[in-house]
């Protein structure tokens, strides 16, 4: 439970940072396309960080969900993946890295689906 809320909120400020880098630090550094790449990374690792955290306060209600431990393992996976390679992309240019994005994104789609299962299996 406190280790996916901690993790969660690391990942949230993390991308605070990040956007606020990508709006004032690469602005004008890097082609706009790859302005718009860097901030889909931000945005998705913003809306799984709070993914995180709420799988943290569910694990407070059901802390032996099995389910639920995967989700976040799988969400933190996905932030790396997606969110990681969509940086890496917009910094580096190189188009090959966009061939990791999809792989974080089956991760962030498991995760979800293993939190609606969980939901519908204990409340």
């Amino acid at each position: 439970m406190k280790a996916f809320i901690i993790i969660g909120a690391i990942n949230a400020l993390l991308s605070v940072g990040l956007g606020a880098f990508g709006a004032h630090g690469l602005e004008g550094k890097i082609p706009e396309k790859y302005l718009e790449t860097w901030k889909t990374g931000v945005t998705y690792q913003m809306f799984h960080s709070t993914g995180l955290i709420l799988i943290g306060l569910l694990l407070g209600k059901f802390p032996e969900s099995s389910l639920l431990n995967w989700a976040g393992w799988l969400m933190l996976i996905g932030i790396i993946l997606f969110a990681g390679s969509l940086y890496i992309l917009a910094v580096t240019q190189i188009k090959i890295l966009g061939a990791i994005t999809p792989i974080g994104g089956v991760a962030f789609l498991t995760a979800w689906l293993l939190i609606i299962i969980a939901a519908w299996k204990w409340m």
